[in-house]
């Protein structure tokens, strides 16, 4: 039989073996918390670090506007805009168009490219020959043959037998 001694020890056992497991417990939420705390300080650091750099970037561009400003006042004389140089609409800007001048050019009205047919275009020459594409060849028979056919006829494939040998022939 078991002694009253060794009961109460599997009872202590247990009792110190639920402390220890309720302590685990608290102790994990509370780590847990505390990473919590952590990751929202981390974001919050983040969230002002990049405030700061807007603020630095924002501070650095007001600053070189008021540096641009300077310059522009003391060493080009540039100076910012009057109310009364803004013009209200169009015929107030048309207003401040000077006529044009006596033996000034005629404005463009209309720019456009003439057609097709009215253009004359120079002729096709030979890099070969030197001499004007689709010309015939006063050459005897047996020299350099110059093609009288159109550059449709020729890349179409409607050759005669005897001209295409004749060319590959030489």
């Amino acid at each position: 039989m078991m002694t009253v001694g060794s009961r109460m020890r599997q009872i202590g056992w247990a009792v110190v073996l639920s402390i220890c497991l309720a302590g685990f417990v608290v102790l994990t939420f509370r780590v847990n918390a505390v990473k919590s705390e952590v990751r929202l300080a981390e974001r919050q650091i983040i969230a002002l670090e990049r405030e700061n750099l807007l603020l630095e970037t924002e501070f650095e561009t007001r600053a070189n506007q008021q540096q641009l400003a300077n310059w522009n006042r003391v060493e080009f004389g540039y100076q910012a805009p009057r109310a009364d140089q803004f013009l209200d609409n169009e015929r107030e800007l048309a207003a401040l168009g000077l006529p044009r001048a006596i033996g000034g050019p005629e404005p463009i009205r209309v720019a456009r490219a003439p057609a097709a047919e009215t253009m004359k275009f120079p002729k096709m020459v030979s890099p070969v020959t030197g001499e004007p594409a689709g010309v015939e060849d006063d050459r005897p028979e047996g020299e350099a043959v110059a093609s009288t056919r159109s550059l449709a006829d020729r890349l179409s494939g409607r050759v005669a037998f005897e001209t295409a040998f004749a060319e590959f022939s030489e």
